[in-house]
């Protein structure tokens, strides 16, 4: 089960009870205190572990405790400090103050590991207290109790390329083939439910993690069906590709403007972001003139047909992609306007060239 937001109060460990003691022994007239220390209680830790994708784990869990630190005892032994409560959590993990929305700890590294509560301080046995004045103080302290806090976790995936698009417009279908993902793929709107990732190989020795998340639709931004609720899973991607179906109801022009506008409602550092546009469905065309449709998209968007062919694009249908003669790349612009068929396989291959050398453009 995907889970990408839990909710839960977490707890650090209580200091252990200093003692009171007294030395006995045979032969030793009146021994002096000898109370040991508590043990510490446990701290709380985060980490992050790539081999974790989701946090189910804390699904139903209202609260999370370290354990306290055992009490001190006699002859002056310490008490046992207790283990430290290690919360595992997937890379690209925010622990946010479930009061204020303060982001308290943003976990993206494998192997990263975070103090977020520390446990509380054992408190003195009774033979700190002795003096010339005492020398049989019968008092010791408390343990100091351990920190709390209610947090909220919410889980960002982290891509090269996050896909966006309307429902049913190709984006599983894409990333099935581009990719060793295999997302559930059928012919109604919301197939996909849950953000899938998926490692897109480029040559033998290059790579690129691609995601798909749920369709946007418009209002997405205010709730409408799952976009806002999942837009939050391109945040961290550093290129986004829109995907418009060239073969649906809605016109080209219409898709592009919808989805750049909801991208901005959610996010304006989102929308500011290096971008690259996929027609899809090419296969499924139903007009009468494919080649005037794609080339009069383009125009509207203010772009000319492009002749240039350095990713081995399809010839056969027009597009557009960025001259990179000079090294000039311009960011208000798309990288590239593409048809593809992921069915027929058209240009699927040289879009994977196209995209890392996009995601090239961010370093």
């Amino acid at each position: 089960m995907f889970i990408d937001s839990v909710k839960f109060t977490v707890f650090s460990g209580k200091g252990g009870q200093g003692c009171a003691s007294f030395r006995r022994e045979k032969f030793v007239i009146k021994g002096g205190p000898d109370g040991g220390d508590g043990g510490k209680g446990g701290d709380v830790y985060f980490q992050v572990d790539n081999n974790t994708d989701t946090l189910s784990w804390y699904k139903g869990r209202a609260v999370l405790k370290a354990n306290n630190g055992r009490p001190g005892e006699g002859r002056n032994k310490t008490g046992k400090s207790a283990d430290p409560l290690i919360l595992v959590v997937p890379p690209g993990t925010q622990v946010i103050d479930n009061q204020t929305g303060e982001v308290l700890l943003d976990l993206l590294e494998e192997g990263q590991k975070e103090l977020f509560l520390e446990g509380g301080k054992g408190g003195l046995g009774n033979t700190h207290f002795k003096n010339a004045s005492n020398q049989r103080p019968t008092y010791c302290q408390p343990g100091l109790p351990g920190q709390s806090l209610e947090i909220r976790l919410e889980l960002k995936l982290i891509a090269d390329v996050g896909l966006v698009g309307y429902p049913n417009v190709g984006k599983s279908t894409l990333i099935s083939t581009s990719s060793n993902a295999s997302p559930e793929i059928a012919n109604y709107e919301f197939t996909t439910i849950t953000p899938k990732l998926g490692v897109v190989e480029v040559g033998d020795f290059n790579s690129f993690v691609m995601a798909d998340i749920p369709g946007i639709i418009d209002g997405a931004s205010e709730g409408r069906g799952l976009g806002l609720e999942f837009l939050k899973h391109i945040e961290r991607t550093k290129t986004l590709l829109f995907m418009i179906d060239i073969a649906n109801y809605r016109t080209t022009i219409e898709q592009y403007q919808v989805l750049k506008e909801e991208v901005k409602k959610f996010s304006t550092e989102l929308s500011g972001r290096n971008f690259a546009i996929a027609l899809t469905k090419v296969d499924a065309y139903y007009g009468e003139d494919l080649e005037g449709d794609i080339k009069a998209f383009i125009e509207d968007i203010g772009l000319e047909v492009s002749s240039s062919n350095e990713y081995g694009f399809d010839k056969s249908l027009p597009y557009y992609v960025q001259d990179l003669t000079f090294n000039k790349f311009d960011e208000q612009k798309p990288f590239f306007v593409l048809p593809i068929s992921s069915v027929t396989h058209l240009n699927t291959n040289s879009i994977r060239f196209a995209l890392y050398e996009l995601i090239g453009q961010n370093k």
